[in-house]
C-alpha cells in the first residue's frame, strides 16, 4: 500500500476509532467494537472489512467469533505511524471514552493465537 492510500484509509473516524483501540487492546471482535464506538454491526464490519481488504488488519476465527488484531506483514513506516497514533495523548483524550465502554463489557470474548 502506498503512504496516500494509507492516509485515505484513515480518514475516516470511525476507521480510527476501530485501528486505534484494536492496537490498545491487539485483538478485538466486532461485537466488542460495536458496543465500544456504539455503532451498528454493518458499519463497523464495513469499516473493519476496509481495514482487512488494505492489509493493515487480520481476521483471526475462533468458534462463533471473529477478530481483528494488526496484520505482521506491515512495513516500518506505517507500524511507525501507527504506532504514533496510538500513542497520541491528544487522540488518547479524544477517544478515551470508546476505551472505557469497551473495558465496561461484561464477559468479553477472548482472542487466543
Amino acid at each position: 500500500m502506498l503512504p496516500h492510500q494509507f492516509f485515505k484509509l484513515l480518514s475516516d473516524e470511525t476507521r480510527v476509532r476501530c485501528l486505534m483501540l484494536i492496537m490498545r487492546e491487539e485483538c478485538l471482535s466486532v461485537g466488542e467494537l460495536t458496543q465500544a464506538l456504539q455503532e451498528s454491526q454493518p458499519k463497523i464490519s464495513r469499516h473493519l472489512a476496509q481495514l482487512r481488504s488494505s492489509g493493515v488488519l487480520v481476521d483471526v476465527r475462533q468458534g462463533q467469533w471473529v477478530f481483528y488484531r494488526r496484520s505482521s506483514s506491515l512495513p516500518g513506516w506505517m507500524n511507525k505511524l501507527i504506532d504514533d497514533l496510538v500513542a497520541s495523548n491528544c487522540l488518547k483524550t479524544q477517544y478515551q471514552l470508546d476505551t472505557s465502554r469497551l473495558h465496561a463489557i461484561q464477559a468479553r470474548p477472548v482472542c487466543c493465537q
